[in-house]
């Protein structure tokens, strides 16, 4: 077994078939045929299926961990040219939407100035879709909702919220100085669907309170709802960051007396140790957004949670 045949099969899974994935790795269709062939005869086992052009069961969990190795040798190769001053190679960072929004333009820049030998690659997803792509090393680091229930996974804050409702500028009480929980009973939402880390913290907060939320709509992303908010499409509770002031022009914001903060944070893998390109990006990340809980933003340093 080498590196050759996993980085084949990584290709083959990614591609879908042999010759796409020859393409993506610049050699011919024989090439990877043979790698493919040597792994499964070395292990005793069918890793793709030629006739349905996918993955086996047991190439799904050969995929996997070749993935995983793929990652350990790039950050290898990232910390060995670190130790000579050197900082290069990728980062594969996973964000959530509503953060992406105002966070990335900066850390692209700092990371630009910083360190201009690390790549950035930027996967915008919910937190429930990033937590596999971390898991099976395609991702390096992922800023998400936390809590995240995976064994897997270490988390790390990085900054809380405040959750407010915000309506349309039409809306009854658009002009409303704040509101309690209790309020919401009457009111038509839109929220992410059940199961969702935003969801199942308000779900509590409205237990709490004897309420039961109504949803206009269920949709399957933050920044999502955040946009048809702006638009003044329906009410929706949000993290104060999703509906910066600048783009509040069909929308107002409404304070919610008992409602939490919203505590993000950055995910990463328990096994295996991050590059040195990771580390660097890592370091700038927390520096800016210990920039950004200075100012009346509604974002604070998990510190200073209530």
């Amino acid at each position: 077994m080498d590196l050759r045949q996993l980085n084949a099969l990584i290709a083959v899974a990614e591609h879908r078939s042999f010759s796409a994935a020859a393409d993506a790795l610049s050699t011919v269709q024989s090439n990877v045929s043979a790698h493919i062939g040597r792994l499964e005869r070395e292990l005793g086992a069918t890793l793709f299926d030629r006739s349905a052009a996918r993955l086996t069961e047991e190439g799904n969990l050969v995929v996997d961990r070749a993935r995983r190795i793929h990652a350990e040798v790039q950050a290898l190769l990232a910390d060995v040219a670190a130790v000579k001053h050197d900082v290069t190679g990728t980062v594969q960072l996973g964000i959530i939407g509503t953060t992406a929004r105002w966070l990335v333009p900066r850390l692209l820049e700092a990371m630009r100035d910083r360190h201009p030998g690390v790549r950035m690659v930027v996967v915008d997803a919910t937190s429930t879709s990033l937590e596999p792509r971390l898991l099976n090393g395609s991702l390096d680091a992922a800023v998400i909702n936390i809590p995240l229930p995976s064994r897997d996974v270490s988390t790390t804050p990085l900054f809380d919220e405040d959750l407010m409702l915000f309506v349309p500028d039409d809306h009854p009480i658009a002009g409303r100085a704040q509101i309690d929980v209790a309020e919401l009973a009457s009111m038509e939402l839109l929220l992410t669907p059940t199961g969702t880390a935003l969801r199942d913290q308000l779900e509590l907060v409205a237990k709490d309170h004897g309420v039961t939320l109504n949803a206009q709509a269920e949709l399957d992303g933050v920044r999502l709802i955040a946009t048809l908010a702006i638009e003044g499409f329906g009410a929706a509770i949000l993290p104060a960051s999703a509906v910066p002031a600048r783009l509040q022009n069909r929308t107002r914001p409404v304070p919610v007396k008992g409602l939490p903060r919203r505590r993000v944070g950055i995910a990463q893998r328990r096994r295996g140790l991050p590059s040195a390109p990771t580390r660097a990006m890592l370091a700038v990340l927390h520096e800016l957004v210990g920039e950004e809980t200075d100012g009346g933003t509604g974002i604070y340093s998990p510190r200073q949670a209530t």
